[in-house]
């Protein structure tokens, strides 16, 4: 109801939100005040129950630092996998709490939001997230493909006849779209990611070091010592885990080269994804892409020399969008400024009174 929408949009807590809802992280933005939360899309739950933990806190940062570390009754889960919902209840909690915190503690407080999603989803799962938002407390949710938001979030020219490529590469999803007059010319979604990065540096050392890792810390060997191509000054960095054989904590000493080398098969999915779609584009498209390049985004953005080797691949110049982690993010943002402006690009539930 329009009445409604100016109502509350004369206080400063019904202040609409966009939100990049990661299979690794979700982050909450506002055209106002920017990037408002970044906190790992993790819930900790009582074992065989739904019910969050410690008076509904144990989500986000809180139920992130009890991976791997919980008792025997107390689980920690992301309830998002590849990108989708896999555990409806558990989703709509995570965003229960995160739309509160963003308006600090209104239990009240219905927003209008718009929500980011990967472009491959079925129409349930895209109902699935519509109504997890809804229960959890949005007044009218709009969803809109991850590229779309990240493009827009760095400034891509996404309404222009000029073709311009992006590459989010997130925690379960990567989306690799060639974007022109306000939508996707060639979109490409595979579920490898942030994580099967994770899962194959984990591999790597279970078969070569014998020794048992957790997620968390293969992500800190990702985020340390990781590369895509060789670094000038090779690095090493000392790992804790158990032994795969007697099953006794000990240490040992892992190289970048080492970890370069467990990324290759994530890597290589990647960058088959992103050869697919310029292999499929028109071909004035893919001239505008001779200048405008390669755009990479998210969270994988940030593993060092991906770029080059995206460039070296290609044959296209590749650069690190401005602030990766939060493009999504500030994208969404970006649509609630005029949401009729651009309808196009959205699709939306109910308005719930």
């Amino acid at each position: 109801m329009r009445w409604l929408d100016w109502l509350l949009s004369l206080f400063s807590f019904s202040e609409d939100l966009g939100i990049d809802l990661g299979t690794a992280n979700t982050l909450v933005s506002s055209r106002e005040r920017g990037i408002i939360l970044n906190e790992p899309s993790v819930v900790a739950v009582y074992k065989g129950t739904n019910e969050v933990i410690l008076d509904g806190m144990g989500v986000g940062n809180e139920a992130y630092a009890m991976l791997g570390k919980t008792p025997a009754n107390i689980v920690a889960v992301r309830p998002l996998k590849g990108g989708v919902i896999a555990d409806f209840e558990i989703t709509e909690k995570l965003l229960r709490y995160f739309l509160r915190k963003a308006h600090q503690g209104g239990a009240w407080v219905k927003p209008r939001v718009v929500i980011s999603v990967p472009s491959g989803i079925t129409t349930v799962e895209r109902r699935a997230v519509i109504n997890s938002a809804e229960r959890a407390g949005a007044r009218r949710v709009y969803l809109v493909d991850e590229p779309i938001a990240a493009g827009l979030g760095v400034g891509l020219p996404i309404t222009e006849a000029q073709g311009s490529m992006i590459v989010d590469i997130g925690g379960g999803t990567t989306e690799v779209a060639i974007l022109a007059l306000g939508g996707p010319v060639e979109v490409n979604s595979v579920k490898v990611a942030g994580d099967d990065m994770d899962e194959a540096i984990i591999g790597y050392l279970r078969k070569h070091h014998t020794l048992q890792v957790g997620p968390q810390t293969a992500e800190r060997l990702k985020i340390s010592i990781g590369s895509a191509v060789a670094l000038e000054q090779e690095k090493s960095m000392e790992v804790k885990g158990r032994d795969t054989l007697n099953l006794m904590p000990r240490k040992a000493v892992v190289t970048s080269e080492e970890i370069r080398e467990a990324l290759q098969e994530p890597l290589r999915a990647i960058n088959r994804a992103v050869l697919d779609a310029l292999e499929a584009c028109p071909p004035e498209i893919g001239a505008d892409l001779i200048d405008t390049g390669i755009t990479i985004v998210g969270g994988g953005a940030l593993l060092p020399g991906l770029a080059q080797y995206l460039s070296e691949s290609t044959g296209l110049p590749a650069q690190v969008g401005e602030d990766p982690l939060t493009a999504v993010a500030r994208g969404t943002a970006r649509f609630l400024e005029d949401l009729d402006l651009y309808a196009s690009f959205l699709s939306e539930g109910d308005e719930v009174a």
